[in-house]
């Protein structure tokens, strides 16, 4: 778990990387971060602009270092979104930044057909997959939609390319995760971690 500092640190970091590349065409080094940042961690950043989605990439698993992993997703979150246009220079201040970060994601324990009761909203982000077909929908969705369980395991395979019942065909695999999500309140102001356990109809 990280501290709402070390939250903070995080998505300044994302921000001056994407702002760095945009403007500068620069990649910058994560220094001088807490040791966190070191630990290979999952984790998406993603863009709002006037509460619309703008962009979200980043890495599922934890395959390199948190500090690594920010800027990496930051910058692509702006720049190669396919569902997006390249950020300008001008639009940087009109974006709010949000880092998630991850857990390991892991599959559920029990029958499929189980699998409504156990999907916790707020709490739990899911990855679909079904041989080449995979699909990630991160924790603060489905509050942020007003999905119920089951329909938070259908939009997860709508996701992926697959019927939204393909959940319960044995040949998927259904994976968990948990996450902090730490963002900004406005562009460039205050950041703050979000929580959905406490509402359960709040990307």
């Amino acid at each position: 778990m990280l501290t709402l500092d070390e939250g903070k640190m995080a998505v300044r970091l994302a921000r001056e990387s994407l702002t760095c590349y945009v403007e500068k065409k620069t990649i910058i080094e994560p220094e001088k971060l807490p040791p966190v940042f070191d630990e290979k961690r999952g984790v998406f950043v993603t863009l709002h602009e006037d509460g619309d989605l703008r962009g979200c990439i980043g890495y599922p698993q934890p395959v390199m270092a948190l500090g690594q992993a920010i800027v990496d997703s930051a910058i692509n979150a702006g720049t190669r979104d396919p569902r997006f246009p390249r950020l300008r220079p001008g639009e940087l201040k009109r974006m709010e930044m949000e880092v998630t970060i991850l857990t390991k994601p892991e599959p559920y324990l029990g029958p499929k057909k189980k699998l409504p009761e156990l999907v916790r909203i707020g709490t739990d982000g899911l990855i679909v997959t079904k041989g080449p077909f995979s699909g990630l929908l991160l924790p603060q969705v489905a509050p942020e939609w007003g999905f119920d369980s089951l329909a938070f395991l259908s939009q997860t395979c709508v996701k992926a390319g697959l019927p939204p019942d393909a959940w319960m065909d044995e040949e998927t695999e259904v994976q968990h995760f948990e996450a902090q999500i730490f963002a900004e309140v406005a562009p460039e102001r205050e950041v703050f971690e979000k929580s959905f356990t406490e509402s359960p109809c709040g990307t």
